[in-house]
């Protein structure tokens, strides 16, 4: 359900509406072209991390021409050292929550995804791009600095020469471009996001609660340990994974379905039942 309406405004800046085990969520400021301000941050962190029980995949999005254009800059104002680092710390908690939340995140990125909405998109799980998509990281022509985490995200991502280049120069990548360097995972035509994220939330919803958190919360971790600690987490990691009930039901099925394969008798042409 769209959120309520008043005086033509909003009635949020991010709604949240629940289809079976997929929850929508998505960035309402189409207006100002989805750039975030501090109650927008509040509100994903809020999203994110009061999802029911009975959600198992989320799907991210943006109304309107754009997926997010980034930090609102007519919230900025002058404040001390400290107060702009408190200020960067509350993006990196709600988008902790997306990036480590109970569920994997799917996002739908089209028009502008830059700077912070880049750092956004940087924190979900799988990325589809439609073909007006652009990036952009324009903070180092505007006098700050990455503070929403893509230093982080976004380094593991494309790469820092990438991100180097795009922040010293005000380089824009395309849709093709910011594809080819990892920014999405899957690259549709334009309109066709929606369809293709809700087609891959199926798919994540119908995977064991257990294995998804193994994916998002193990395998990153385990990507940047040691080899002999991400080993180890590996195999503990597995061995949880495979006794939870719902995974041996589903190796049994198919164990069963295999069986029967192999027992079924092998008829000759012609042969009648």
């Amino acid at each position: 359900m769209a959120p309520a309406e008043s005086n033509g405004a909003p009635a949020t800046t991010v709604s949240v509406r629940f289809e079976g085990e997929i929850a929508h969520v998505r960035l309402e400021r189409a207006a100002k072209r989805n750039a975030i301000d501090t109650a927008t941050v509040v509100a994903l962190e809020r999203a994110f991390a009061e999802l029911p029980q009975s959600v198992r995949v989320a799907v991210l999005s943006g109304a309107g021409a754009h997926f997010c254009a980034g930090l609102d800059l007519t919230a900025l104002t002058e404040s001390a050292a400290a107060d702009a680092m408190f200020h960067s710390r509350l993006w990196h908690r709600a988008f902790e929550h997306i990036q480590f939340g109970r569920v994997p995140v799917v996002a739908v990125l089209h028009g502008a995804v830059v700077g912070g909405g880049l750092e956004l998109a940087a924190s979900t799980h799988i990325r589809v791009a439609e073909q007006s998509a652009f990036y952009a990281l324009p903070e180092g022509q505007r006098g700050i600095f990455l503070g929403g985490g893509g230093t982080a995200r976004l380094a593991r991502i494309i790469g820092v020469p990438s991100i180097t280049d795009m922040m010293l120069t005000g380089r824009t990548l395309s849709a093709e471009e910011g594809h080819t360097l990892g920014v999405s995972q899957y690259l549709v035509e334009e309109g066709a996001g929606m369809q293709k994220a809700l087609e891959l939330a199926l798919k994540i919803a119908g995977n064991t609660p257990l294995t998804n958190f193994a994916v998002t919360h193990a395998l990153p971790r385990i990507a940047d340990m040691a080899q002999d600690h991400g080993l180890l987490m590996e195999a503990m990691m597995s061995a949880i994974v495979q006794d939870a009930p719902e995974a041996k039901a589903r190796l049994q099925a198919f164990l069963d379905k295999r069986a029967s394969k192999v027992e079924q008798p092998v008829r000759k042409p012609g042969t009648a039942d």
